[in-house]
């Protein structure tokens, strides 16, 4: 085919790139074939094996080494000097890296703590899975805050519980908590409790709380800001929203009145985008089917 396309006017270089070789690969099957038929012996060309490989004693050897107590723990960065301080060099530190893939064993050589992903908790019904957050409320004095505590049903949106305190803490979580399943009426019902990994959401008070009430703790990945989409979005919209003071609290109890008259609004009239525009007590209620059915 090369050859008549030559014939009809192609040019040479032009006609290899179009089959996807070379000029100079052109030529040396030339010179191979001696003028016979053409082929492409790529894929079936015999390649000479590196004269530096490796053999299967030397490959042993470097698995010996990296799996002995002494170099258990360690990466081949350390292992190679290691070695090269006593005299012996057997491979580079990236044949030992490459090795140690072949076989798997590419893993922390290190007793170090590792995170895995937290599994996407699934919601079906009110009170299955609630999400909490605690966030800063300015106040007019300068590098003073109060904090704001919110919890909240990630399946109807609903805000099943606020407070407003003067210091973050995990006894003052543990008392919302509280309150929070008493009024709901689900202490034993197993609700798993989503936060990140700030101090109250990790304090003993409020683990032996939840426990004590049958709740089941669930937390973010360290350092990673959207494994709590929901209660991040919620204290945006508290935030954001017309009545928001702007010049701050003066007082504990006004930040309280406050928080109390949002939460009352957002539950019974905000028309909440996530959940088909019905309000979080609708759906709370399952009041939604019936609605949205009309």
């Amino acid at each position: 085919m090369l050859r008549n396309a030559m014939k009809q006017g192609a040019r040479k270089a032009q006609a290899c790139q179009v089959i996807g070789i070379s000029v100079r690969t052109l030529q040396r099957w030339r010179n191979n074939c001696h003028n016979a038929p053409l082929a492409d012996k790529r894929s079936t060309a015999v390649r000479n094996a590196p004269s530096n490989k490796l053999s299967d004693a030397e490959r042993q050897r470097i698995m010996e080494i990296c799996n002995s107590p002494e170099f258990s723990s360690f990466p081949p960065n350390v292992i190679v000097p290691t070695l090269a301080d006593r005299g012996i060099y057997i491979a580079s530190e990236s044949t030992f890296y490459r090795v140690l893939k072949a076989n798997k064993l590419l893993t922390p050589r290190r007793r170090e703590r590792s995170y895995k992903r937290p599994g996407a908790q699934k919601t079906t019904a009110p009170n299955q899975v609630w999400s909490w957050d605690s966030s800063y409320l300015p106040t007019p004095i300068k590098g003073r805050h109060l904090y704001l505590y919110m919890m909240m049903d990630i399946f109807s949106r609903k805000i099943v519980g606020a407070d407003v305190f003067e210091q973050e803490s995990g006894e003052q979580a543990a008392e919302l908590l509280q309150r929070c399943i008493w009024k709901e009426k689900c202490a034993g019902k197993k609700i798993i409790l989503h936060s990140d990994n700030g101090g109250p959401m990790r304090s003993y008070t409020l683990l032996a709380k939840m426990y004590d009430l049958g709740g089941i703790s669930s937390y973010s990945r360290p350092r990673v800001s959207n494994d709590n989409p929901y209660s991040e979005s919620l204290f945006r919209t508290v935030k954001y929203c017309p009545q928001w003071p702007a010049e701050g609290f003066t007082l504990l109890n006004d930040a309280r009145a406050w928080v109390a008259q949002f939460v009352n609004g957002y539950n019974l009239e905000h028309k909440h985008s996530g959940i088909k525009y019905v309000t979080p007590d609708e759906r709370h209620r399952e009041a939604d089917k019936e609605i949205l059915a009309k």
